[in-house]
């Protein structure tokens, strides 16, 4: 239902409908045939501007805690990036001089970001496993420093269980950074475009979207499913808390710079944090 549709004369009660919606994924997405279209519409965008500039301010906060650990200090830290498309921040992370593993289900999609790895001169600073991301353990000797899993829970069929898995690939003291599509963003998203029905009916996905993610994810799961891990949450930031709300985009008085701005102030802050398209929250194991 398009966002400018007349919202329909009814009543929703907020115990009510609300309360049942559920999203049934039945398996988990490969995105082998829609590379190419995946890659240009998510990363050579404005959404992927934000998002990039956003979560790498927390990257960095994340480097930063690490490096102060006696063991870490001034050594390579070993990263997986699980699920990693064309690796675009494990990337910027490789280039200060940390190895890198990038895992991914689409083999097409490690095909691209291994050409774009090779342009970048950074091909010695990775090692490329063709896998789901559950099964990472049989492609690791040891746990890493970090783990990168970013937009890719709303894709899986058991989002949470995938969590759980990679926690444990994390060594005692090292940091899991997650992304993943919020779920009262997405309600949100519905409710100030009117799309009523559709929320009563639990949101369910849109098949002909292709490029849309399957579910939103309940912030509240991610960070039980972190803390019951044994991981100390460090910090968490809303990415796109306006950006994507605003109604026309030709109209107004600002410039793009200014929204990246705003979106940087507003993005740690609530009620806005809560309300991003997507939340990233990274959180440390304990020792």
């Amino acid at each position: 239902m398009a966002c400018c549709e007349r919202i329909r004369a009814r009543v929703i009660s907020p115990t009510d409908n609300v309360q049942r919606m559920k999203t049934t994924v039945k398996q988990d997405r490969n995105f082998d045939g829609l590379a190419h279209k995946f890659a240009a519409s998510i990363y050579g965008t404005a959404k992927g501007e934000i998002r990039q500039t956003v979560v790498w301010q927390d990257i960095e906060q994340i480097l930063l805690a690490l490096s102060k650990q006696p063991s870490n200090a001034a050594a390579e830290l070993s990263v997986l990036d699980a699920g990693g498309g064309l690796a675009q921040l494990s990337q910027k992370i490789a280039a200060l001089g940390h190895n890198v593993s990038l895992c991914d289900l689409s083999s097409e999609m490690l095909s691209l970001a291994k050409q774009d790895i090779s342009d970048n001169q950074l091909l010695k600073k990775y090692q490329f496993i063709h896998s789901p991301v559950q099964n990472i353990a049989e492609h690791l000797q040891v746990p890493v420093d970090l783990i990168l899993f970013h937009a890719v829970m709303e894709w899986l069929a058991e989002p949470i269980q995938a969590l759980s898995t990679l926690c444990e690939q994390v060594k005692p003291g090292g940091i899991i950074s997650v992304m993943f599509y919020n779920y009262n963003g997405l309600l949100f998203k519905n409710l100030i475009c009117g799309n009523l029905n559709h929320i009563e009916k639990g949101m369910p996905h849109r098949k002909r979207f292709k490029l849309q993610p399957q579910q939103g994810i309940k912030p509240e799961l991610v960070y039980s499913c972190l803390e019951q891990a044994g991981f100390n949450i460090l910090g968490k930031t809303g990415v796109r808390t306006f950006h994507d709300y605003m109604q026309n985009h030709d109209m107004g008085d600002f410039s793009f710079e200014q929204i990246v701005a705003m979106e940087q102030k507003l993005c740690r802050q609530e009620p806005f944090l809560s309300l991003g398209r997507y939340i990233h929250v990274y959180a440390q194991k304990s020792a």
